[in-house]
Order: C-alpha cells, then sequence, then structure tokens
C-alpha cells in the first residue's frame, strides 16, 4: 500500500513523516475501508509522477463500528484540509483537544504537530487532502502546485489567510464544501488507470476556491507574526528542548540557523530575544536540564551513557558544562536526590 516511509531532513534536522501504520493495520483487519491516492509513505493506490504534483495524499476512510487505533501525534509533509462527513472523533492539535462533529473542517500546517483519537478514534467517514507547498517552517514561503488556477491575487490572498490564522477547526463547513469533498471521494474511488485524474484537479481548485470565500465571509483575524522569521526560532526552541533525539544531535550554530532558515546573525538575535542567552548557552541549559531528569529517573542509566543520549560529546565534556549550570558534578546530583 505504500513506500517505505521517506525521512525530510533540513539542515541537520530530521522529520518523520506521518506512516499511518495504525490505519493500514486496521485497513487488513477489515476494520475500516480506505479509499486513496497517495505517494511516499502514505497508504493508498500510487500517484504517477506526473498526477497531481505536489499532493502527498487525498482520500478518505469508511471506519464501521468501535475502533481501537488512533493517529499519535505527527506532522504532515504540507498543509493538510480534513472533513468530517459522519460519526465524531476527538483530535489534539498542539495540546488543544477539539471534538470534531460532522461538518467540521480542521487545516493544519506542517509545523502544527496533531493527533487523531484519544487515544481511538470512533465510527466515522473522514475525508483528507495534503498538499506540499514546499514549507516545514512559518516564515518560509509557500509554493503552490501549477495545477492550481486561481488568479494570482486570489492565491496571495489565500497563502497569506492560511499563514497568519492557525485556527485548526472549522464548525459546520457549507453545504458547496461537503459536496466538494463528496465529489473528490467519488473520483478518488473510481479512479482505475488515472482516469479521473483531471477531474479531481477541478474539484480540487474549486475546493480551494470555496475554503477562500469561506475564511473571507468568516472575517478572520490575521496575525502577520505567525509567519515571522522570530517565530521560527521560537518553534525550533521549543522543539529542540522538548526531546531527547533533537538534543543529542550535533548542532552547530550554523546549522542551527539555517535549520530556521535564516543567516547566523539574525538567529543569534532572535535567540537572544526569546531566551537572553546565545544559542550555545540555550543548547547547553536544554541539554543539562534533560540530564538532570535522566539521574533522578533513570538511575541504572550511566552517566556516560547520559551524556551521550543528551547530547554531550564526552562524560568530561557533560560534568564541565553541568557544574557550570548547577554548581555541581552529576554524580553528586543524583546522589542527593
Amino acid at each position: 500500500m505504500a513506500n517505505p516511509p521517506p525521512i525530510y531532513i533540513e539542515a541537520g534536522k530530521t522529520y518523520h513523516v506521518d506512516t499511518c501504520k495504525p490505519l493500514i493495520k486496521a485497513c487488513k483487519a477489515g476494520n475500516v475501508k480506505l479509499y486513496a491516492l497517495a505517494r511516499g509513505s502514505y497508504p493508498g493506490r500510487r500517484l504517477g509522477k506526473t498526477s497531481l504534483p505536489g499532493v502527498s495524499t487525498i482520500g478518505y476512510w469508511d471506519a464501521v463500528g468501535k475502533q481501537d487505533w488512533g493517529l499519535e501525534y505527527h506532522r504532515n509533509e504540507g498543509i493538510e484540509l480534513t472533513f468530517l462527513e459522519t460519526g465524531r472523533i476527538p483530535i489534539l492539535v498542539e495540546n488543544q483537544t477539539y471534538l470534531l462533529e460532522p461538518g467540521d473542517l480542521t487545516i493544519t500546517r506542517p509545523w502544527q504537530p496533531h493527533k487523531v483519537g484519544t487515544p481511538h478514534i470512533s465510527a466515522s467517514r473522514l475525508h483528507w487532502i495534503i498538499i506540499d507547498v514546499g514549507v516545514r517552517r512559518p516564515n518560509q514561503e509557500w509554493k503552490w502546485p501549477k495545477w492550481l488556477v486561481l488568479i494570482q491575487s486570489d492565491i496571495k490572498v489565500l497563502t497569506t489567510m492560511l499563514r497568519h490564522n492557525e485556527q485548526p477547526v472549522w464548525r459546520d463547513v457549507n453545504n458547496e464544501i461537503r459536496h466538494c469533498f463528496k465529489q473528490i471521494a467519488k473520483a478518488v474511488a473510481e479512479n482505475h488507470n488515472r482516469n479521473n485524474i483531471s477531474r479531481i484537479t477541478v474539484f480540487l481548485n474549486e475546493l480551494l476556491l470555496l475554503l477562500l470565500e469561506m475564511l473571507r465571509q468568516r472575517g478572520i483575524s490575521l496575525n502577520p507574526s505567525l509567519s515571522s522569521s522570530r517565530r521560527s526560532v521560537e518553534l525550533f526552541m521549543n522543539e529542540l528542548c522538548g526531546s531527547l533525539d533533537n538534543l543529542s544531535h550535533p548542532w552547530s550554530i550554523v546549522n542551527m540557523a539555517e535549520h530556521c532558515g535564516l543567516g547566523v546573525t539574525s538567529f543569534i538575535q532572535y535567540c537572544k530575544q526569546l531566551t537572553n542567552m546565545t544559542p550555545t548557552q540555550f543548547l547547553n541549559q536544554s541539554r543539562v536540564d534533560a540530564s538532570v531528569k535522566l539521574l533522578i529517573e533513570k538511575p541504572e542509566m550511566s552517566i556516560t551513557d547520559i551524556a551521550l543520549t543528551c547530547g554531550f560529546s564526552s562524560s568530561q565534556y557533560f560534568a564541565t558544562v553541568f557544574r557550570r549550570y548547577r554548581g555541581c558534578c552529576p554524580k553528586r546530583l543524583r546522589l542527593k536526590n
């Protein structure tokens, strides 16, 4: 159903895209019917190289009866639109919980972690589309696929609205949007030998136009700071101190700046504004904080293993930095606690 999961790497940072393994397992068990066209690690019939470029996956699932699976926190390779036709599904977006009702639409960007099911989904029919617009961070410029035929001024407004407003859930969308998702679903299910690609392309353009009209009609509030370079640095800092995998990466100031799409000088300035520390100081502080937790909670781990796990090159360097920030050596803190 899917190829091995690709990994997106940017300046030393690794992004694992959603592989939908629980969904695949549920399909094989006969608990869910899946109708999708996809590329990469997403499940479904394979899209050809020239078919719907930029579309990572498009389709729907039909889950009947009680389910024992959900999709854990993940990010997507592009902007994701989902539409719940029937049933109710709990979702989490950036640690905030929502209960999707029939007729609800969700919009998530590549940097917005989200989870479907808490922990399980319920009986439901959920539609989705993921379009890769070439961004992984808020401050990067969007590049829509060439099949999008909206005039440039409309594309610019749609992009601005999606960049400057990150409301994830939109309640009770209009009948035109509902009908468009259903038409896409029908075309996907009946797409044999790629005979419906043109039809799907037309429906996708209609859907994005309807989305633009809905956002205009609802008078959404826009916040330009959501696409700022400073916010990209802030998201990076949050990710850095929130994951041992991220902390253990051999970061340099250069590749941290590259990861945020910035020059070194600008990156250092934003880091200083947000943390009152240089990038190196913030990285060391985050690594020490993570090591304190392991020293207390993982007594079976050696100090050397903890040092390497938290990104220090050696136990000696770890002890030197640890003493600088904590005023004692790692061994003494462990004994004290």
